[in-house]
């Protein structure tokens, strides 16, 4: 990124994430860009598709900053889709109203997973890498640009069970029937996904955050042997170091408060926290290995203002350091939250951090 300026108007984001001093806590939100938004519902029609929108970097760029243009957030992250890989594998992903993410072609034995390739960063998914460096140009070093990837384990639920599942009955049979199978599939997605947020990382990301939302499905061996493992070899064979600055990685397992300790033990930078757990038992349970992000309930913004801020200062207080705590929800905002109440919650994180520091 030698022809866009490194400097950083605001670093809080990356400071916390390194367990830096910072003047207030950070935050952004999971899927801050998006349906809870006109605006954003207003250019995804313009753009024609949901697709269509994450391959078009300048409206990718639009999305994402259009979040920052009404809260004081400290962070934008790309807009993009944790199946963007899987797509790019040749599965025919396409996104049915009222039902999610589809893919045509599932995988679902030894055969189809050894057909499928490792796809080329700025190949197939040059698309990305375009709205990447569009974005980190648009961003002016306004705030740090965080890059995103779903987990092996995330990404293998959608590929072999063709579509959203609340039971994974084809995904965890066939890790059972076959786990040879499971195990070639989740080491090609490690190695593409490996690929995918270098690519990221080299194009502009200046942080990476691995989502395994569906690690809570499993039980602590299979957990450990189809999960962790899978984003431990991530970790391991990721750019830590870009553009004069470091690039901390941040793991999410929706439902894994009961494996912290051993997430920490990846060298990661951070752990999201859903809302499951109360984040001062996760800080002392971490110790300082890493950073917490979260975690409040993202159901307490359907709440009156004072409800939220109430709520944000509870968990800024159980945290009770002065760094190494970003503010999130513990999941992706929902589409029907009042705008207006993001802006209290995001008000209150600058108000309490700061005076947790007073």
């Amino acid at each position: 990124m030698s022809d866009v300026a490194s400097h950083l108007e605001n670093d809080r984001f990356l400071r916390a994430l390194l367990k830096q001093p910072v003047d207030t806590t950070p935050v952004w939100i999971m899927r801050q860009a998006g349906r809870y938004l006109p605006e954003y519902k207003a250019t995804r029609k313009q753009a024609g598709s949901f697709m269509d929108l994450c391959r078009n970097a300048d409206l990718a760029s639009e999305v994402t900053l259009q979040p920052l243009e009404r809260f004081d957030l400290d962070a934008a992250i790309l807009f993009s889709d944790i199946l963007t890989v899987p797509d790019a594998m040749g599965l025919g992903l396409y996104f049915s109203e009222g039902e999610g993410p589809v893919f045509e072609r599932p995988v679902r034995n030894m055969a189809a997973i050894k057909a499928l390739g490792v796809p080329d960063p700025e190949g197939e998914l040059q698309y990305v890498m375009n709205a990447v460096r569009t974005i980190r140009s648009d961003l002016n070093g306004r705030v740090p640009l965080i890059g995103f990837t779903g987990s092996p384990w995330t990404l293998a639920t959608y590929m072999v069970e063709g579509r959203s599942t609340k039971d994974f009955g084809k995904v965890k049979g066939l890790m059972y029937e076959d786990p040879a199978a499971m195990h070639l599939l989740l080491d090609k997605l490690a190695d593409s996904v490996t690929l995918y947020l270098n690519a990221q990382i080299a194009a502009g990301a200046q942080t990476v955050m691995i989502f395994d939302t569906w690690g809570g499905t499993l039980t602590p061996q299979t957990y450990r042997d189809f999960s962790l493992n899978y984003m431990q070899k991530i970790v391991d064979g990721l750019v830590r170091e870009n553009d004069g600055r470091k690039v901390p990685v941040i793991l999410f397992t929706k439902g894994g408060a009961q494996w912290l300790e051993t997430m920490a033990d990846t060298g990661c930078d951070g752990l999201g926290l859903d809302w499951t757990i109360n984040i001062a038992e996760a800080r002392d349970r971490v110790g300082d290995r890493v950073a917490l992000q979260g975690n409040m309930d993202p159901c307490v913004l359907y709440a009156e203002p004072e409800a939220i801020r109430a709520n944000v200062k509870r968990i800024i207080e159980d945290f009770g350091l002065p760094t190494g705590h970003v503010f999130n929800l513990g999941h992706g905002i929902h589409q029907y939250i009042n705008p207006d109440n993001v802006k209290v919650l995001v008000d209150a994180v600058h108000e309490f951090g700061s005076a947790l520091r007073a």
